[in-house]
């Protein structure tokens, strides 16, 4: 069990685990609805990334986040770009929990804090999701910004890991992103897209900390197929206006199916949702035995994590998976 409360994904394990072919994962709060236009893409895999297609993605994706481009910089995935932003403050730190298990990894010293506290009258980088993962809780921007005077006050930073924010426009940040703001965004384009394979992320800060995470990244920080995918993507504006009217209406579906077998949801984000249950790790495992991954939690064994259902095959799957109990 210890595999699948790591992370989601792990189809080949499952498999081993279980067998079956045939299988849905519901394990990732990956959008099952991927943007359709990588398969019309052609990469040069013979040339390095040209800069000038790098400085067009990049326009792209700050026009589709509302930020300035000198503002932005690229990065292999939004996680790595986190991993430098600790090196690169290195000060104490806070990270609000429940969250990503990585986030305690970011800074060399710090501790955690529930989103029910204040942050700390003191120089510290507070480190948060929004939305978060696995709850999908959102906090109000306006609440956001309060913490952000606060630690400014102290000479503290304010990191948002905005992975989630694309199927969630409203809760993001990036509108506040400046020179003289102490506030650090992190965008993800795998999971919005449903092309997590790319690898492709995004910092927002203050130009001084967007220039030195370009010094450390070098001229070449991602793919030439990475900026293929996201410069097209990033411009589909017909496609992501529209994903994120249909995703609303997925999760609507799969809270109306969860509910129906008792099962309460937790969680703004569409998605994914967290069921808390008397016995987290059994529902999964009933759920595996019928070929379904979902994400349970080595932290709270009530916890069960269900991504969107693509189709509604896959919910009708999910719904009889659910009733043979």
């Amino acid at each position: 069990m210890s595999g699948f409360t790591w992370h989601g994904g792990r189809l080949a394990e499952a498999r081993g685990a279980y067998g079956g072919q045939d299988w849905i994962d519901l394990s990732t709060g990956i959008n099952p609805l991927a943007w359709p236009g990588s398969d019309h893409l052609s990469i040069d895999w013979r040339h390095l990334p040209d800069p000038h297609d790098l400085a067009a993605m990049e326009a792209a994706a700050a026009a589709c986040f509302g930020v300035d481009p000198d503002h932005l910089c690229t990065v292999p995935g939004s996680e790595a770009g986190l991993r430098l932003v600790g090196r690169m403050l290195d000060m104490p730190a806070r990270w609000l929990v429940p969250s990503y298990r990585t986030h305690a990894e970011i800074f060399a010293h710090g501790a955690p804090m529930s989103a029910d506290e204040e942050p700390p009258r003191e120089a510290i980088a507070l480190l948060l999701a929004n939305p978060n993962n696995p709850d999908g809780r959102i906090l109000p921007p306006a609440r956001l910004l309060q913490w952000l005077a606060r630690l400014e006050e102290r000479g503290g930073w304010l990191i948002v890991d905005e992975a989630y924010a694309d199927a969630v426009p409203s809760c993001s940040l990036a509108g506040e992103v400046g020179d003289g703001r102490r506030l650090i965004l992190l965008r993800s384009f795998g999971k919005f897209f449903g092309l997590a394979g790319v690898r492709l992320g995004f910092l927002l800060g203050p130009r001084e900390i967007v220039a030195q995470l370009r010094r450390m990244l070098g001229e070449w920080p991602v793919s030439a197929a990475a900026v293929a995918f996201g410069g097209a993507a990033y411009r589909d504006r017909n496609w992501i206006d529209g994903t994120v009217t249909a995703l609303g209406e997925h999760a609507a579906q799969l809270d109306g199916l969860l509910a129906r077998h008792g099962l309460g949801a937790r969680g703004e984000c569409p998605l994914f949702r967290l069921v808390e249950l008397e016995d987290g790790w059994a529902l999964f495992d009933r759920l595996a035995r019928r070929s379904i991954l979902t994400r349970p939690f080595e932290e709270d064994r009530r916890w069960l994590r269900i991504g969107l259902p693509a189709d509604t095959r896959a919910l009708a799957r999910l719904d009889r998976a659910l009733a043979d109990g």
